[in-house]
């Protein structure tokens, strides 16, 4: 297949193509078709912006028909039809039911806008300029955002120094340490160095980390910390919300509200770029236009938006998250870690990593590059890549599911055997 022009006139930064070296044509439901017709079962998801599938069928009606009609298409920060309807629609059947007082920012549509919003507003209304991250952690690839992250790569990438954040172990890193006492040392010693931040911010599910769940006991830790000690608790949702982990918030099943949530990816229903602030009203101490963006709250995203949600209550995503996470973990327990005692398997809902790090290290990309080669697209996270991610589509059917992961084991059977 001919990528000569990609690769002529393509910058050098691109890299997931490089992963996958065919020309995707068409896509639809959970399968990808490259231009020789050929099928790819996708467990990629557009990194976790396409919960809903490839061209969803409501949700592109909704997006046409708002074009067809010549529905506002670009109209920065100011007032809408749609928007409105979104956020009716979104208080009324998201926030309400949940117990979960919230307003609403529209930043710049992307998820590490959202991070950098976030960011600002903590700093603004705590007067502190500290942030506690964890390791692990990934939030973004702009300056602010890439502080939090802790990729060595990404973070070099910057071409100036990151400041301002402390990183803490995430708590699989240390056998027996208490993180949260760890933090609360930190603040309590006066020989710690670290001073009080304005905000901790977490990912309940650390994706790009090499899919780490954290349990609900941490993470209420983590809120009784913050709230213990005047410290905001921001919850970076954009990967693992929006139903990702089997409820639509990842941080319900811990009981847990946070005083600042992001949202991405998937909140744009069908690909779309859309990011959202989801803040405590006492938090909005924002100037008008303090944090602004030419594309914020970019209105097919917000048409889109809404009919992802319609999708997610509709068809019952979040029970059909549950079941598909139990598929996932039969499969990995009696298909797949039987093949070899040194396979790790992490997850939850439909989010699963399985861990080559006990094997020679191109262990997973060569897993990663059989599965291609056999018809399955998934990525390589965690430490040194040695997670293969597996993150299928939400209303992925049993058939799919099952035979994505038959070539999942078929693939590591190939490369370990």
């Amino acid at each position: 297949m001919d990528t000569s022009v990609f690769e002529r006139y393509e910058s050098e930064v691109r890299s997931y193509c490089r992963s996958f070296p065919t020309v995707f044509s068409r896509a639809k439901g959970s399968i990808l078709t490259d231009s020789e017709g050929r099928d790819y079962i996708d467990f990629f998801c557009g990194a976790g912006a396409l919960n809903y599938g490839h061209n969803n069928g409501y949700i592109k009606r909704k997006v046409i028909e708002y074009m067809e009609n010549d529905g506002v298409v670009h109209a920065l920060d100011m007032y809408t039809e749609a928007k409105s309807d979104f956020i009716d629609f979104f208080e009324k059947q998201v926030l309400i039911p949940r117990g979960l007082d919230y307003k609403l920012q529209f930043p710049g549509p992307t998820g590490t806008n959202a991070v950098e919003a976030a960011l600002k507003l903590a700093r603004k209304v705590t007067g502190r300029s500290g942030i506690f991250a964890l390791m692990g952690a990934f939030h973004g690839m702009t300056l602010g955002a890439l502080s939090l992250t802790t990729d060595a790569g990404s973070r070099k990438g910057a071409g100036v120094p990151l400041g301002n954040v402390t990183h803490i172990p995430a708590p699989y890193m240390f056998e027996g340490l208490d993180v949260v006492k760890y933090m609360q040392t930190l603040l309590d010693d006066d020989h710690s160095g670290v001073e009080k931040p304005a905000a901790l911010i977490i990912e309940t599910v650390q994706a790009e980390g090499g899919i780490y769940v954290f349990d609900n006991e941490f993470l209420r830790g983590a809120e009784k910390f913050c709230r213990d000690n005047g410290i905001l608790l921001i919850v970076d949702d954009i990967q693992v919300g929006c139903a990702r982990t089997g409820t639509y918030f990842s941080f319900e099943r811990a009981g847990i509200v946070p005083d600042i949530a992001v949202l991405s990816k998937s909140i744009g229903g069908y690909g779309m770029p859309f990011s959202l602030v989801l803040l405590k009203p006492e938090l909005d101490k924002w100037l008008p236009g303090e944090h602004n963006g030419t594309f914020r709250g970019y209105q097919p995203s917000i048409v889109a938006a809404k009919a992802g949600l319609e999708v997610m209550l509709g068809e019952h995503v979040e029970e059909r998250v549950h079941r598909a996470g139990g598929l996932f973990s039969e499969f990995m327990e009696k298909e797949l870690k039987p093949l070899d005692e040194r396979i790790v398997t992490r997850g939850i809902g439909c989010i699963w990593g399985v861990d080559f790090a006990g094997f020679e290290k191109d262990a997973s990309l060569r897993v990663m590059r059989e599965c291609f080669k056999n018809g399955l697209i998934v990525e390589r996270v965690g430490r040194a890549n040695s997670v293969v991610k597996l993150m299928p589509q939400l209303l992925i059917s049993d058939d799919e599911l099952l035979g994505g992961l038959e070539v999942l084991k078929k693939s590591v059977a190939a490369c370990i055997g």
